[in-house]
């Protein structure tokens, strides 16, 4: 389980290597999937060796150890999370929970971008499987999967709309992607911020339980990386 300490850069060195770019040390997912980078060895890595995948001005987030970086890039923000990971199925009905299709895309970006700006773009879908539940065939909420490795899948894009909240759609939709992986023999895990107590208690009462706080790191290339 310990590469889930450097979950990007094995995401990428796996399932998800047909959206890498980079080098043999260091790589990122394609630009418009995620703004999410990695390294080998995150505590010494060398993002410039990025420099032909990157636009100056151009901000992404490591995830992990929190790497020191080049004088060309400058630190934007740290979000402290909870890394969780679920071994059971949770008594939960999913019951009105659908696959989502390419043709959701519009709604799907509309209901991510309102709740949870900033994560999710036109090709986050090539990830993995996202489900939704609608009413009056509005998307109301969603969840799926983002960074997959073998033997794991990050549960993700866990959104309800504000006018629906409260009504146990959140729940339907992680224990469908819960299920859906642990049934393939995959373990899931998320990450969700540690100071979000309420979502923390509706993971636990899922079956997720606390690994370890790991950090999302934001940084922005301010300068051309010298060649």
């Amino acid at each position: 389980m310990t590469i889930l300490d450097n979950p990007v850069w094995h995401a990428l060195q796996t399932v998800h290597c047909t959206l890498a770019q980079g080098t043999l040390t260091v790589q990122r997912y394609k630009p418009g999937v995620l703004q999410l980078m990695g390294a080998e060895h995150p505590e010494a890595a060398p993002y410039n060796e990025l420099h032909d995948w990157l636009t100056v001005g151009e901000k992404m987030y490591t995830v992990g150890d929190v790497p020191v970086l080049p004088q060309n890039w400058q630190y934007v923000k740290q979000v402290d999370c909870l890394q969780m990971v679920c071994e059971a199925k949770a008594g939960v009905p999913q019951t009105d929970v659908v696959k989502l299709q390419d043709t959701d895309l519009a709604d799907m970006l509309t209901l991510v971008n309102l709740v949870q700006p900033g994560f999710f773009y036109e090709q986050t879908p090539l990830l993995g499987a996202y489900f939704g539940i609608f009413q009056s065939g509005k998307l109301v909420a969603m969840a799926g999967e983002r960074m997959r490795m073998n033997g794991y899948t990050e549960v993700s894009a866990v959104v309800t709309h504000p006018e629906f909240t409260g009504r146990g759609y959140a729940q339907q939709l992680v224990a469908h992607v819960v299920t859906k992986n642990l049934d393939a023999g995959i373990l899931p895990f998320l990450h969700v911020t540690a100071t979000n107590e309420r979502a923390v208690k509706v993971y636990e009462k899922l079956g997720f339980k606390t690994r370890r706080k790991i950090a999302f790191t934001q940084f922005e290339l301010i300068a051309p990386a010298e060649k």
